[in-house]
Order: C-alpha cells, then structure tokens, then sequence
C-alpha cells in the first residue's frame, strides 16, 4: 500500500493533465531573434539576416508590415526597410505573431476565425496603447496576439471543448474561466501563460494572459501596472470587436468594464469615444 506522505508532485493530477496538453516549443527562428534583441546593442541587419532566413516568414512579413494598419504611406520592399520604418520591436512582434500562426495551426473546424480575431485584438491593443500613451505598442501587440491561444490547444486535447467554451462565452454572470476549470481542471488562460513562458515572452505578457478574464486584478495594488493595462486595454478592444462584429454588447465589458473604467480613468464619453475611433480604424482597415 502506497503512503500518501511520499506522494511527489508528479502525482498531481492537474500537474499529469497539463503535461498531456500540447504546447508547441518555441521555434528556433523566434529564440535567434529574442537572442539578438536582448543584447546590449541590437542589430537591425542581424535581426533582418534572421527573418531572412526564412522564406516564407519573410514575405508574411513584409506583408503584414505593408498593411494599412502598420504600413501607413510607406511600403517597404525588404525586411530592412521594414525593420527602419516600423523599428525592431514592432518586427519581432510581428514575426511572433506569424511564428505562432504557423506553430499552433487552426485545424479545428470552430478555429476557422481564431486568427482573424487574434489579429484584429493585436491591431486594437497597438491602437489602444499609442492613443491612450499606455505601455508599449508593441507589448500590447504580442498579447493581444497571444491571449486567447490556450483556446486551440485545448480543443486539440479535449473533444468537448468547443461547446465548454461556446457556453463560457454566453454566460453573463461567472468568469470565462470558471465553466472551463469544472469540466477541464485548466483553463485557456493558464495554458496561454504557460505557451508565452515557454516561449520566452515578457512577464507582464505572460502574467496578463493569465489573469486576462479575472477583471478583480484591476483593483489589486500589488499587481504589476504594466498587466492591469493590458487586462484593461483588452476589455475595451474586446468590446469594439464585439461592436464591429455587430453584436449588441459585449458581456465581458458588462463583467469587467467599469473596474476598466476606473483604472483607465476614462469616463463613459471617453470609452464610447475611443470606441468609434477603433470601429473607423477596423472600417478603415477593412477598406484598403
């Protein structure tokens, strides 16, 4: 008989089930870039030799980097030109992005959107940051990117998963995540944080993603600033999707949209401000 005093962590049936939930390992090309990024003095030919190296991320690149939202006036016709018109942080956030696309997948069949979406967010945090002057744009860009993809791993590993998550995202009243802990003992937003440790993304991205739907951070002094942000910048780019999109409102801004409010301190006026600002930015977009 097994005494349960000798138990080891790895008996933990939570620590067993998160093991089996496959998180993809941080590309190679992704952990060459952050290298370079974080010397003393990083080098925009060495960080465009990197891109380079691959064929295919160098042309999503320059074609998301030539898009109305990024691109502006200017079109680069290389990955240097890229890197000066939109700066080194802005390119790797970009290639995070499209090193995640291709690393996660969409197979699934209620994936069909999820990036489009995951794009749309990013788009709307970058938006969000520069108007606001909160942050960084480029932080708020790879969460933005990054908040939500616990949500394709999970339907890779449990079957049901689609219709937990379609029922979490309709309830008016709990947190996303408490449907999610019942059924599956995780949640998306704590595979999410585990993808971007994993990765090697910023703390304050990884502990964002983590409490990205628990709105009560906002009011808790002991956290980070940098992740209150972006846990707020998120309820409000959420509701111009939601708005674009055509849908009434949006239940997770009816959760967590004053505490938002609050930290921002932005009055109901300021938020349906910004909100029309970010609908004409979509249209805008949408348009070129």
């Amino acid at each position: 008989m097994s005494n349960p005093a000798l138990a080891t962590p790895a008996d933990d049936p939570v620590d067993a089930l998160i093991k089996s939930i496959r998180i993809p390992p941080r590309p190679s090309l992704l952990a060459d870039l952050q290298r370079e990024l974080m010397s003393e003095d990083p080098s925009p030919a060495t960080i465009g030799r990197i891109i380079a190296s691959d064929v295919g991320m160098s042309g999503a690149l320059l074609k998301l980097a030539n898009s109305s939202f990024y691109g502006g006036k200017r079109k680069a016709k290389s990955i240097e030109q890229a890197i000066l018109f939109l700066g080194i942080n802005q390119v790797a956030a970009l290639m995070t992005g499209l090193l995640a696309r291709r690393s996660i997948g969409t197979d699934h069949a209620s994936l069909a959107s999820f990036w489009d979406l995951s794009t749309r967010r990013a788009q709307a945090m970058v938006y969000l940051s520069r108007r606001l002057r909160i942050g960084e744009a480029d932080v708020a860009h790879t969460f933005g990117l990054f908040c939500d993809t616990g949500v394709p791993l999970l339907m890779q590993r449990f079957p049901a998963y689609a219709s937990t998550f379609a029922e979490a995202a309709n309830d008016p009243l709990r947190p996303f995540t408490a449907l999610e802990d019942e059924r599956h003992s995780t949640n998306h937003a704590a595979i999410g944080c585990l993808l971007a440790r994993n990765w090697g993304l910023s703390s304050e991205v990884a502990w964002a993603i983590l409490h990205h739907q628990d709105y009560t951070v906002l009011e808790d002094e002991a956290t980070d600033d940098a992740v209150r942000a972006l846990v707020a910048l998120s309820l409000l780019a959420e509701s111009a999707i939601q708005q674009y999109q055509g849908h009434g409102g949006s239940l997770e801004w009816d959760k967590g949209g004053a505490r938002a409010s609050a930290y921002l301190g932005l009055s109901d006026d300021d938020i349906t401000d910004l909100l029309d600002e970010l609908h004409d930015s979509f249209h805008g977009e949408h348009e070129h």
